[in-house]
Parts: C-alpha cells; sequence; structure tokens
C-alpha cells in the first residue's frame, strides 16, 4: 500500500485528490507543520527536503506534485487522469510545471518569506506584492490555459487538481476570484466531485 504524507491545506491536496481519483489503495498521513513535524528525523529520513507531498510507494519515496501526480496517472491508466499521447502528457505537465514554479512560488512570499529574505521589512514588501504577482498568474490562466471544461479540455485529469488546490488559495493572497471567472466555475465544479469531498472532508477532521 502506498502512503502519502501531507498537511491541511497545502499544496500536497492535489496529489491526495489524483490518488482518491485513481482508485489507488493508499494510505494519507497527516503531518502537522506548525508542530514541526516536517522536521523531524524519521520524516526527514523519508524527505530530506523536509516538504510535502512525499508519497512512499513500493519503489521508494517520490517527492514534488509534478512528479508524483504524473505518477499516479501512469501507474492507473483506467482512471484516465493524464493524456497517453506524448505531446499532450508534455502539455500537461508543462501547466503543472508552471504551478509549481510560478505560481505557489508567487504565493510563497506571503508566507514563506524567510526562504529568500532575513529581514521583516523585506518580508512585508514580498507580501504586499502577492496580491499583483498571483493575480497575474491567474489572469494568465484564464486567458490562455483553460482550455475548457478543463484545463486540457473536454477530459479531467491531473492538472484540474493541482490547479484546484492553488486556486482555492486566491482569497488567502488578497486577489478576489471572481475577477477569473472561468477559474472559479472550474475551481466550484472539481469541489463538488466525489473523490475531492472526500478529500476534503479527510482534511477537515
Amino acid at each position: 500500500m502506498m502512503k502519502l504524507f501531507y498537511s491541511v491545506g497545502s499544496c500536497a491536496r492535489a496529489s491526495h485528490i489524483a490518488l482518491e481519483e485513481s482508485g489507488a489503495d493508499y494510505e494519507a498521513v497527516r503531518i502537522v507543520t506548525k508542530n514541526g513535524d516536517q522536521r523531524k528525523p524519521e520524516y526527514l529520513a523519508l524527505n530530506p527536503k523536509g516538504r510535502v507531498p512525499a508519497l512512499v510507494t513500493d519503489q521508494g519515496v517520490l517527492t514534488e506534485n509534478v512528479a508524483i501526480l504524473a505518477f499516479v496517472a501512469q501507474s492507473f491508466p483506467a482512471a484516465r487522469l493524464a493524456p497517453t499521447d506524448p505531446w499532450r502528457f508534455a502539455q500537461a505537465q508543462a501547466f503543472n510545471s508552471y504551478l509549481a514554479s510560478t505560481v505557489h512560488v508567487a504565493h510563497a512570499h506571503r508566507v514563506r518569506g524567510e526562504r529568500w529574505a532575513d529581514e521583516e521589512a523585506s518580508y512585508a514588501d514580498m507580501r504586499r506584492k502577492v496580491p499583483q504577482t498571483v493575480g497575474d498568474c491567474f489572469a494568465l490562466i484564464e486567458r490562455e490555459f483553460l482550455q475548457g471544461p478543463w484545463v486540457l479540455g473536454a477530459d479531467y485529469s491531473i492538472c484540474d487538481a493541482y490547479l484546484f488546490t492553488l486556486a482555492d488559495w486566491l482569497e488567502g493572497d488578497g486577489v478576489d476570484p471572481a475577477r477569473f471567472p472561468r477559474v472559479l466555475d472550474h475551481r466550484e465544479r472539481v469541489r463538488m466531485r466525489p473523490a475531492v469531498r472526500q478529500v476534503l472532508a479527510q482534511e477537515a477532521a
């Protein structure tokens, strides 16, 4: 059985949703980052990065959403969570990589300023910038990357689970989601999926 380590409200929700959608036999293990669980020796032995998600498999431990999402989709092809055509799969990876390397990083400047600076004044400056930078990211997604009704067009995929996860941070980042009606509609449709509701209920428990 696979084991997913996650924290509530984190980006690991995307991988959690993918596992639930896939029908995989897995266990979700909650770690509490405010208690420093991610820095405990037993967790660092699994994931030296000290972050979530981490997925323990029979072949070893996978980290990073982009990798875990692709692994889940390819391990459970019957769930049809990613394209099988190489070009379309690469497009899915490009979108998810943008979420990981740009959108998530823009968000992190609000809550993880210590990664980039030491002075509190610098943290405050970063926080002030977040509504603009995150808003710019979602404006691009709204305009260019939602093929509709799902990210890749007609079929729901791992991209939708990942976009939903990050779009749920918009209000906290000071961005009005009403500015992006297509993103907002997408977010609410994903939220209603049974697998997503199951994951959200588990996180709320």
